[in-house]
């Protein structure tokens, strides 16, 4: 059976942070999917078929990453696609508090789903989507904290 990873997030926009996650992960796993997670309560300063081509763009040269999307639960996209693994950056300990609890309620509503989390290095741990949008907004220069595939 397949050793399948999700790394759920907004992406809104995927940042270099989140690429190294990723590729630091592939060698703990057959196969990671970066999974879009829209959530109708929340205004995203993209679109989702704009995150999915970034996504997509990103990661074109490595066949074991794909690209989803999902609504509602993340552990129950896991359950449906066969995932047993969460991929969670952290980025310091308020995101340890964070993630944790997290991580303990996707465990019992996700079927013992399993989150696997990677300390981010030290040149990405202050870049985060959020301050990324703050900057776009700003009209500012988000070109240090995107892949070069992110053209905004």
């Amino acid at each position: 059976m397949a050793q399948i990873a999700v790394f759920p997030g907004s992406f809104d926009p995927i940042t270099v942070g989140h690429v190294d996650l990723v590729r630091r992960a592939l060698p703990l796993f057959d196969k990671v999917i970066v999974a879009v997670g829209v959530n109708t309560q929340k205004q995203s300063l993209f679109t989702l078929d704009q995150r999915l081509d970034w996504i997509k763009s990103v990661f074109a040269d490595e066949p074991r990453i794909e690209v989803g999307y999902f609504e509602n639960l993340t552990a129950d996209f896991c359950r449906k696609i066969g995932a047993k693994y969460l991929l969670r950056g952290l980025r310091n300990a308020s995101d340890f508090d964070y993630e944790k609890t997290i991580s303990q309620l996707n465990f019992i509503i996700g079927d013992e789903l399993e989150t696997i989390f990677l300390i981010s290095q030290p040149a990405f741990s202050h870049i985060s989507s959020t301050i990324v949008r703050e900057i776009i907004k700003g009209g500012g220069d988000a070109s240090p904290f995107v892949p070069p595939q992110v053209n905004i």
